[in-house]
């Protein structure tokens, strides 16, 4: 894999993580937080589709890698809205 193709994988993912979290409506941090969602995602979604017995949906190949992009989206939604729940501030 050539720096070109992490540089590709880490835009892809931090547009994957920042749609997860406008999806769940909560939002901390930027754009390092961004990337980091979307590879926690991929990994949570594609779990997910694995244990339901689902298609891997709109991958994109970048080098040698598979990137599920909806799966990725979706699984990073939940982990945020998982997140919002835990860290949601008490009156």
């Amino acid at each position: 894999m050539t720096l070109f193709d992490v540089l590709i994988l880490l835009l892809i993912a931090g547009v994957c993580g920042s749609l997860g979290q406008a999806i769940a409506g909560y939002s901390r941090g930027g754009c390092l937080v961004s990337i980091a969602l979307g590879f926690v995602g991929a990994l949570l979604g594609m779990w997910l589709a694995r244990m339901m017995g689902l298609p891997e949906l709109f991958a994109i190949r970048i080098g040698d890698t598979n990137f599920p992009i909806i799966w990725s989206i979706i699984g990073s939604a939940l982990f945020v809205a998982v997140l919002a729940l835990i860290t949601r501030r008490r009156l």
